[in-house]
């Protein structure tokens, strides 16, 4: 069902794309092949914010690696738009060096690349053991630059999605499936 809001003057509609079971069960399957990839390895779990809060709080509870540590950074390339800008800005940093160690980085959705880009050659700079990279959604259509990607939970079409983290202008981040938002205007 969509959901229908009125916001300055317009209605935002939001029409289910991916369920909540979906989302949970294709969650399980990464961290299975996660925790088989790095078995008893340490691992630091670094969660790209604030999109892949939700999915990086549900991925993490289901791995079973023994030593995993967890940070966060902050990055933004869309503000309150519907397409990255292609401008990416660090808005907050890792907590803790990761020299030698091996990263799992836990991203939202991959589209233009352009992010991911950025945060893999800042990375590379601090001399990591390794870096994987787990994204929920990839976005194909829209790619700029080749990235890898070693966990990928959904492919989808280029549509601009919200929901279980991703954002609309700091809105819809709460709800539990991830929808494709459309805008219309209010008839006069």
């Amino acid at each position: 069902m969509d959901i229908v809001t009125e916001v300055d003057g317009r209605i935002e509609r939001i029409s289910p794309l991916i369920s909540s079971e979906e989302i949970q069960a294709r969650i399980k399957e990464l961290a299975a092949e996660i925790s088989a990839d790095y078995g008893d390895q340490p691992v630091v779990a670094v969660c790209v914010l604030k999109g892949s809060i939700l999915f990086f709080s549900d991925l993490i509870r289901s791995l079973s690696i023994s030593r995993l540590n967890v940070d966060f950074l902050g990055m933004s390339s869309y503000g309150s738009r519907t397409a990255s800008s292609g401008v990416v800005r660090l808005t907050s940093d890792l907590s803790r060096p990761i020299e030698g160690k091996h990263l799992l980085v836990v991203e939202d959705i991959v589209d233009t690349g352009l992010t991911m880009q950025y945060l893999l050659d800042n990375f590379r700079t601090r001399r990591p053991a390794s870096i994987k990279v787990c994204t929920l959604l990839h976005k194909p259509a829209g790619k700029q630059v080749e990235v890898p990607m070693d966990y990928v939970g959904f492919t989808i079409d280029d549509k601009f999605v919200v929901g279980y983290g991703l954002d609309y202008d700091e809105r819809y981040r709460q709800l539990h499936h991830i929808g494709v938002m459309h805008f219309e205007d209010l008839p006069a």
